[in-house]
Parts: C-alpha cells; structure tokens; sequence
C-alpha cells in the first residue's frame, strides 16, 4: 500500500481537493457528491474543495447541466470556480484529477515529493481500479469531460464520480 496514503489514514482532518479543467462540470460535482457523503463524519473529518487547472471560468458558478445532474441525485453544494495555484499543496492532502491532462498540469506544479504523492487520479478509488497501480491506463482511470455534450454525459460522470467517491471513502473508513 502506499506508505503516503496510509499516513493519511491518521490524520484527524483530512483536506481533500477535486481537480478538473475549468472547475464547472466535474471536479464541483465530485466534491459535491463527496462533502454530502461526508458531511456527518468525524474521524477524520473532511474538508472538501475544488479547483480547475484552466483560468476560463473563475468566480463563475457550476455548469448548469452539472448543477441540475448533482442537484436531482439529491446533492446540495454551492459552488464559484477558481484556478488551482501552486501554494494550495501545502492546504491540501489529496488532489484528485478527472483526466491525464489534469495531472499532467498539476505535476508540472510540484516543487517536491510530497506534492506529487499528493496527485491521485479520483477513479483510481473506483473499487475496479487497484489504487496504488500507477501503470494502469491513464485512459481507464480517466472522467471524461462532459462540457459541450448532452446531459446524459453528465449523469454518465455523476455515475463514476459517485462509484470513485465510494472508493474513497471505504478507503478512509477500513485502509484498504
């Protein structure tokens, strides 16, 4: 297992940020989907944000099809997009990207070991996945990004997101 998540697994508090493009569609659903899942828990407690790696829409709201998709499967989250910087490692302890891009953008960033330990693909947690296998297909591990396409693209996302952020939080819960 990897000694970096495992160390996690102590902390009281855990600050976990979705990272996606431009910070509309994926990454404010994820981290809507995961602060509604955690918001009784208190070991560890969760501080969930988001964040895009792309400065397009900052101080934007969601996407409306993306609000409407997380808002109808019974998620409440407000949300105002910004762009990912450089000292949000140090604010962080999991920085989970939708697609190869994301984490191309986010490694590019990083100043030290730490900060890339910090870079998971969220649907490496998707039970399916083996999540310290980091030569599985960047593709395989990949939520594509819904802008332009109809909603059922979006609810397609809602589904991986919800089954990855399921992952997550059986991880959090047993280490495993």
């Amino acid at each position: 297992m990897n000694e970096y998540l495992m160390h996690l697994l102590k902390k009281p508090q855990l600050s976990i940020m979705m990272v996606c493009l431009g910070n509309i569609c994926r990454s404010p659903m994820a981290a809507a989907v995961l602060s509604n899942k955690t918001k009784d828990w208190t070991s560890p407690k969760i501080v969930v944000s988001s964040s895009g790696t792309g400065s397009w829409h900052i101080g934007d709201g969601p996407n409306e099809k993306s609000k409407l998709v997380w808002e109808e499967a019974g998620y409440v989250y407000e949300h105002i997009a910004q762009q990912f910087k450089e000292y949000m490692f140090n604010e962080q302890d999991l920085l989970l990207v939708m697609d190869k891009l994301n984490f191309q953008n986010l490694y590019s960033l990083t100043s030290n070991e730490l900060h890339t330990q910090k870079i998971f693909y969220l649907k490496q947690f998707d039970a399916s996945f083996d999540i310290t296998d980091v030569e599985n297909n960047h593709e395989d591990l990949e939520i594509p990004d819904p802008y332009y396409e109809p909603i059922s693209a979006y609810q397609n996302v809602l589904q991986m997101v919800e089954k990855s952020v399921d992952g997550l939080l059986s991880f959090l819960r047993s280490g495993k």
